[in-house]
């Protein structure tokens, strides 16, 4: 992977501000050309800095009330099988393999308590998963993925 300088930064920012942009008006608010914008992004592409191109959506206007921290302790050296099989799910967030008193920790979002609970009891029913421990989201203070 290539070292990003100034250019492929500002590049980056811009995209993350609003990815819908024509290379011209990104070419216009970084200062370089258009052939500039279009080579720094094409290859920022295939070295894998930029993987897709998305909308950020508002959850909670989509009725997502609920925003859960779980944390998963799993036996016999199934880990990352484990976390394979949560991370399919459309509503898990991030799965994160961590250090510490437990194995992993997932962030997901439910639109009521029911599903929330089918969750729970779905992720302990799992083989090899040994104790869950799920803390619910109060206030949402900052939650945006997107920086460089």
């Amino acid at each position: 992977m290539g070292k990003l300088d100034e250019i492929d930064l500002k590049i980056l920012r811009v995209l993350l501000e609003d990815a819908r942009l024509s290379s011209r008006q990104i070419a216009d608010r970084v200062g370089v050309s258009v052939g500039t914008v279009l080579s720094r992004i094409k290859r920022m592409e295939k070295e894998k800095i930029i993987e897709g191109y998305s909308a950020v959506i508002n959850h909670e206007n989509l009725g997502y009330q609920l925003t859960v921290v779980t944390e998963i302790t799993v036996s016999k050296g199934k880990l990352l099988d484990i976390e394979r099989e949560v991370a399919k799910l459309p509503n898990v967030c991030c799965v994160y393999d961590i250090t510490g008193l437990t194995d992993a920790i997932v962030v997901a979002k439910f639109k009521n308590r029911k599903d929330l609970s089918d969750f729970t009891k779905w992720l302990l029913s799992l083989p090899y998963v040994e104790r869950t421990n799920t803390h619910l989201v109060l206030t949402t203070v900052k939650e945006d993925f997107r920086f460089v």
